[in-house]
């Protein structure tokens, strides 16, 4: 019995330095995906923006004189955007800016990100191995593997020849910021679950629940770009004229429309599977306390957070609440969410106190 204790407990530090190599990892994909940007920001777009003055658009193409004879300078190639109110704005080339040195370094920081992804994957298996159940026991335990299937759903879009490596940024510094809260403040040491945890449905119910919030987090990020890119977009539309920094960042996001259409096909697919999580849920507790629902906090919220993404998903359907009405509605059904993630446990007293904080 000693050894076995001892095999534990050498395993779940062993967890523990996977996680903070991890971390250490992803640290370095951040620079990458800081450094695709920053050295992206002279692409194509950017120089084309750079070169065109209102004399030169309005005007027939440049002649300079040269030593024995003149030379035609050709316009740049500058992409037509559609009227204000039509909004037909083809996507940008992306966070690497379409130029060789930025795709470079976006490459470097995927690769790194992978690999981060993997080692984080082994800390999350080698927890479950050294506590003998699935690594879902506590608040600690739900970051991790919540952190490891955000990343895991950002590369499946990858693989799936998605063009979603502007995501990378955000990605990578949530996860770094969800690892350094549950590394700081929510560690917990392995332990056995309480009674009412021991269940197969902890496989089936907590398991979903942690894949929903992952892609809802993922809708997210693209929803809160849109509002950014849609601003933008507008301004340009109404004549003004963006500062270097926006032209520089949401010239190379996907167009407004793209990133709203990408938001919602996430919300909507990934919806039933959180309904799914709220009847697993109901189930489970009748098993565990003998009734479906009874009230408690995270029930509550888990159902308000189901309540708000139908909202969003009904609003998306009804005429005059598309567009940013609609996004301002999953920004806040995502914000539930992370109050049924993380205030629930932290600040309510309920019968998911068991949670490890």
């Amino acid at each position: 019995m000693n050894l076995a204790a001892a095999t534990n407990a050498s395993l779940a530090e062993m967890s523990n330095v996977l996680v903070y190599s991890s971390m250490a990892v992803y640290t370095l994909a951040f620079l990458a995906h800081i450094a695709e940007w920053v050295f992206g920001s002279r692409s194509k777009v950017g120089r084309t923006a750079a070169a065109l003055t209102p004399s030169r658009t309005a005007a027939a193409p440049q002649v300079v004189a040269q030593a024995g004879g003149t030379a035609v300078l050709d316009r740049p190639k500058v992409v037509t955007r559609s009227a204000a109110g039509s909004r037909d704005v083809p996507d940008g080339p992306g966070a690497a800016g379409g130029d060789v040195q930025g795709d470079l370094y976006g490459r470097i920081a995927v690769s790194l990100t992978t690999l981060a992804f993997l080692v984080e994957a082994a800390g999350v298996i080698t927890r479950a191995v050294a506590v003998q159940r699935a690594p879902w026991g506590n608040m600690y335990e739900f970051s991790t593997t919540f952190s490891t299937v955000a990343v895991g759903a950002y590369l499946g879009f990858l693989l799936a020849k998605k063009d979603i490596r502007w995501m990378g940024l955000p990605l990578v510094t949530t996860v770094l910021l969800d690892l350094g809260i549950a590394t700081t403040w929510l560690y917990t040491d392995s332990d056995q679950l309480v009674p009412a945890l021991h269940s197969y449905w902890l496989w089936i119910h907590v398991s979903t629940a942690i894949f929903c919030g992952a892609v809802f987090y993922l809708g997210a990020v693209a929803t809160l770009l849109y509002l950014f890119r849609d601003s933008y977009e507008s301004k340009l539309a109404g004549g003004g004229s963006p500062g270097g920094f926006a032209r520089s960042v949401l010239e190379r996001l996907p167009a407004a429309a793209s990133l709203d259409k990408f938001a919602y096909r996430i919300n909507a697919a990934i919806f039933p599977l959180w309904t799914f999580t709220i009847v697993a849920g109901a189930i489970w507790a009748g098993d565990a306390w003998g009734r479906y629902w009874g009230w408690d906090a995270k029930e509550v919220w888990s159902f308000i957070t189901w309540v708000a993404y139908a909202a969003y998903l009904h609003a998306r359907a009804t005429a005059g609440w598309k567009g940013r009405k609609a996004a301002y509605i999953a920004l806040i059904a995502f914000g539930c969410f992370l109050f049924n993630y993380y205030g629930v446990n932290i600040f309510v007293t309920s019968k998911h106190s068991y949670a490890g904080v």
